[in-house]
């Protein structure tokens, strides 16, 4: 009988940990061999750190049995670019199980962010292997982001998350059927605490009790979602808020590839509103922060960890700049507009005391709606992978468009849907009648082409 191997593959700090904690809860069946291949995706991976160079990785390595690069194993080419060619997936997979001494072993894998690459390519591969996901964040309450090949998305059993919205369920890969599993919360914050005893350079709370308000950074000009000068206010805006609030002692951990420069702006800021910042650059996860900090606010855009921070250490949170982030994301369909519509819809803006003061993690009604929400939004982001959610849609923007929620939505994506939102409601037949559509087409051809005379 030929040996099983499990193949877990892990980009991010965060998502090594999400396995250990769900290999700890023992949602995984026995294998003869646990490999952790573990994947740089940076832009420049020969300078930037990988997951197994981190602090504390030694904790989680334990786990398994052996630890592989995928880096390695395909360069010089780059594992968000490279996938095998259809003629040449034996010969790719020949080659990988001699390099990995897998021999004839059954495979396994868990993967994340299954919809592109390296997972995509790691599941074209090994042809015909079970395929678990887990999901790293947010996004997995939102839609697949793109259309999978049901020779992949048939694979997949199941999704697993961790609860960081208590009541939510993912919408992703639903289109297949997958059901998603939590990955316990307790298991996920002993793995936490293992992480955060081997920071030894990481400084726990002051001795007089001091708490500092910890601000997340997240380099959104990077994505083009931002630019630098929008990031920079957006940054300063943390500042000004967790000062207004009352906090005079603040710690900014900035994303690990961020311009120095942004750093030393909101020290000067800092100062000249009487407080005091410190710059916490040592590449560690923000629950780590969390845990050794203990801050009395944490203050961000749409970054996970506000939502671990809340729901898993009970830590007073904050949002900043969400609806100027909704107002310039593109397009429509992108995958960061879920975390913004949860962040946004769930916690208090730092401008509003009062609504920072008295937040708590909110009630199921609160997460029925947010999940109504969701539909809605995932629905318009993806209408062609998810056409049954269309009647979910057209209930709730029937019902709950109005001055707020309308951040959510576009009216030009509401109108090449057809939605309600899009046009008056005495000319809502018109996105639906062939003739004005096939008309209004002929015009848009036209002018076109009067404007290249």
């Amino acid at each position: 009988m030929p040996r099983t191997t499990q193949i877990f593959c892990a980009s991010t700090l965060y998502g090594a940990a999400t396995l250990a904690a769900a290999l700890d809860a023992g949602l995984f069946e026995p294998a003869d061999r646990r490999l952790l291949l573990v994947t740089n995706n940076a832009t420049n991976p020969e300078i930037t750190p990988s997951v197994d160079a981190m602090p504390g990785f030694d904790r989680l390595r334990e786990r398994f049995d052996e630890v592989r690069s995928w880096n390695e194993t395909i360069s010089p080419f780059h594992p968000s670019g490279w996938s095998p060619r259809e003629n040449d997936i034996p010969m790719w997979e020949r080659y990988v199980r001699l390099l990995w001494n897998l021999g004839d072993d059954e495979i396994q894998l868990v993967v994340e962010s299954v919809q592109v690459n390296p997972a995509l390519a790691l599941c074209q591969l090994f042809t015909g292997a079970p395929v678990d996901v887990y999901a790293d964040g947010l996004i997995s309450y939102g839609p697949t982001r793109d259309k999978i090949d049901p020779l992949v998305g048939t694979r997949i059993g199941r999704l697993l998350h961790l609860d960081l919205v208590p009541g939510l369920t993912p919408l992703l890969l639903t289109e297949f059927g997958v059901p998603s599993e939590l990955v316990p919360s307790e298991a996920f914050l002993k793995v936490l605490g293992e992480l955060t005893e081997a920071e030894a350079e990481l400084p726990a709370v002051s001795a007089d009790g001091d708490r500092p308000a910890l601000l997340l950074g997240q380099y959104l000009s990077a994505l083009g979602i931002l630019t630098d000068a929008e990031e920079e206010d957006l940054h300063l805006k943390m500042v000004r808020g967790a000062v207004a609030l009352g906090h005079r002692s603040l710690v900014f951990k900035p994303h690990p590839v961020a311009p120095a420069r942004w750093t030393k702006l909101l020290e000067d800021e800092a100062t000249e509103l009487g407080a005091e910042l410190t710059l916490l650059d040592r590449p560690v996860l923000a629950e780590v922060a969390f845990q050794r900090l203990r801050p009395a606010l944490v203050v961000g855009c749409f970054s996970t960890g506000l939502l671990t921070a809340a729901g898993l250490y009970g830590l007073p949170v904050a949002r900043v700049g969400t609806d100027t982030v909704l107002a310039h994301l593109t397009p429509y369909q992108n995958s960061n507009r879920v975390p913004l519509t949860i962040v946004d819809a769930l916690l208090p803006d730092i401008a509003d005391a009062a609504a920072v003061n008295a937040w708590a993690m909110p009630p199921r009604e609160r997460v029925d709606d947010l999940a109504a929400l969701l539909g809605a939004v995932g629905f318009a982001m993806q209408p062609k992978i998810y056409p049954g959610l269309r009647g979910a849609a057209e209930a709730y923007l029937s019902k709950h468009l109005n001055p707020h929620t309308w951040r959510y939505f576009k009216r030009k994506r509401l109108t090449s849907l057809a939605l309600p939102g899009a046009v008056p409601a005495q000319l809502s037949f018109i996105p639906r009648n062939a003739t004005v559509r096939r008309l209004a087409r002929r015009a848009r051809a036209l002018k076109q082409v009067a404007g290249r005379k």
